[in-house]
């Protein structure tokens, strides 16, 4: 098996070479954003976010930190700071997965098969639950405001642009593993999936 750096270098090609549109910050394999699309069909159907991307020294032993950097409506991502709620990445992560399967299996079926009996967003789970006509009318409004392609614009560069001005937390607004303990040891809400 290859060593994780090695393997943190092939996972980001792959990404690349999948014509995925990927944006280093300061050539650094370990730190990127993503241009992610919302998936047809859905109420995020239109919608263009950049997201970001932090690889830990163990990876792919340890999953990434994932954290959508323009506004999502979602009861399973933090509408402020942008960090992700999924099983596959937070619990369930195996060596066996790569960053192509984030991008084009689990983000994906996040955004068509929502949790709200897990949420990080707690009024979009109660929306989605109560009145689901009324949710996806607010997401389609978070797409047009949010998501528009300006607002996702992933350019091959040396440097993070504005985007992290836009980004709130000290990592790039999503919980590493230590946070996420602190916050639950504080009683804040975190994700249990």
């Amino acid at each position: 098996m290859a060593a994780p750096s090695r393997r943190r270098e092939m996972d980001v090609m792959k990404l690349m070479m999948s014509d995925w549109k990927v944006e280093m910050v300061e050539d650094n394999v370990s730190e990127f954003y993503v241009e992610f699309k919302g998936p047809g069909e859905s109420p995020y159907e239109g919608g263009c976010w950049k997201v970001h991307v932090e690889l830990p020294e163990a990876y792919p032993y340890k999953s990434p930190s994932i954290g959508f950097v323009n506004k999502i409506y979602h009861p399973n991502v933090d509408e402020m700071a942008g960090s992700v709620c999924l099983d596959v990445i937070n619990q369930t992560w195996s060596p066996m997965f790569d960053l192509v399967n984030v991008f084009e299996v689990f983000l994906p079926q996040l955004l068509l098969y929502p949790n709200p009996t897990d949420p990080l967003n707690g009024e979009a789970a109660a929306l989605l639950m109560r009145e689901p006509d009324a949710y996806s009318k607010k997401v389609r409004e978070y797409v047009q405001r949010f998501a528009r392609p300006e607002d996702c614009n992933v350019k091959p560069s040396n440097k993070a642009d504005s985007a992290d001005e836009r980004m709130t937390g000290s990592d790039g607004g999503f919980l590493t593993d230590s946070e996420d303990e602190e916050a639950g040891h504080r009683g804040e809400a975190t994700c249990t999936q």
